[in-house]
């Protein structure tokens, strides 16, 4: 499957990007509404800035807390995201109603295409209330190129995994979708937000599965289990950045092994804990990746903090794989 942006295969900019697309987008949505799906990170960030420069007032931003974002993320997006923007920010709390309809649920594709569910009628109960006089025509997406490739849905390409904004969506979707940064990879997304004049922390955030920890949960997912991970990933981030390595390590996923238990010690006493995997991971373009070398004293450091702040984890390893033969996410 190749790329139609590709900028080995075209003369492309970031600045020629954005003029085009918001002239498409201009010609696309007319006088209609658009609810633009935010979730915090630069794809939804771009696509939600490309919007508001087209559209302005007819664009409407909706953030889900699906119960499955991590430590301190539902207070930075609804702050330093409109405060960077000023778009229009609807917030919806539907943690209960996401991990219920996970509840039982192991199957990694199923779980995605849950959350993708899950999303769109969340979305489509926000544009009734919001649209008490005029309809919403469209729902707006932060899709980017690897999510089109790894779902298999152009060309034939086989599915790896279907991404919640790609193959997990319901066949009724009541929307027209618009999807401006479709075509682009990571490296091109951050350069379109940098022109767009995003702020750093949100170009430069790592990339986050839309289903979120729900898939770096192995096996069902749990309140308790989301808990323990929280502390694990916050302790990863803290660390990461306190190193210097926020732009060296492209992606740093913490995955919990929900169904694995191993022997421990604590005193002198025996414990039968969670496992956790650090996966750290650079790449430009998330097609191939490898893991990142870091320092042995930076991964000891994690590892001693998270079995000690974090009582039920009792084992820390690394994965050292490559994409290919591995994705990087686990699920």
């Amino acid at each position: 499957m190749t790329n139609p942006q590709s900028d080995a295969a075209s003369a492309w900019t970031p600045l020629a990007f954005i003029e085009t697309q918001v002239e498409e987008i201009k010609q696309t949505v007319g006088s209609g509404r658009v609810l633009c799906g935010l979730s915090g990170g630069v794809d939804s960030a771009v696509t939600a800035a490309l919007l508001q420069r087209a559209i302005g007032s007819q664009l409407t931003c909706v953030f889900v807390d699906h119960g499955l974002l991590r430590a301190g993320e539902v207070e930075q997006v609804r702050g330093d995201f409109v405060a960077a923007t000023g778009v229009t920010l609807v917030f919806r709390d539907e943690a209960d109603r996401f991990l219920d309809a996970l509840a039982g649920v192991t199957d990694p594709e199923q779980k995605r295409k849950i959350v993708g569910r899950e999303f769109i009628r969340v979305f489509e109960d926000a544009a009734r209330q919001i649209a008490s006089q005029t309809p919403i025509d469209f729902l707006a997406q932060g899709t980017i190129w690897p999510d089109v490739v790894e779902s298999g849905t152009e060309d034939g390409t086989s599915t790896i995994k279907s991404h919640h904004n790609v193959g997990g969506l319901p066949a009724d979707l009541q929307f027209k979708l618009i999807e401006p940064v479709r075509t682009l990879f990571k490296y091109q997304v951050r350069d379109v937000g940098t022109a767009l004049g995003l702020p750093d922390s949100m170009v430069w955030r790592q990339p986050f599965p839309g289903p979120g920890l729900g898939i770096r949960v192995v096996g069902e997912v749990t309140r308790e289990r989301l808990g323990w991970l929280r502390v694990a990933d916050a302790i990863v981030r803290e660390e990461l950045t306190a190193a210097g390595l926020d732009r060296t390590v492209w992606q740093f996923p913490v995955i919990l092994l929900g169904d694995v238990h191993s022997t421990g010690v604590s005193g002198d006493k025996r414990t039968y804990g969670q496992t956790v995997v650090l996966r750290p991971i650079t790449s430009r373009d998330a097609m191939t990746a490898d893991w990142a070398r870091l320092p042995y004293e930076l991964v000891a450091k994690i590892s001693s903090r998270i079995t000690t702040e974090c009582p039920a984890i009792n084992r820390v390893v690394m994965d050292v794989t490559s994409k290919p033969p591995a994705t990087i996410e686990w699920e």
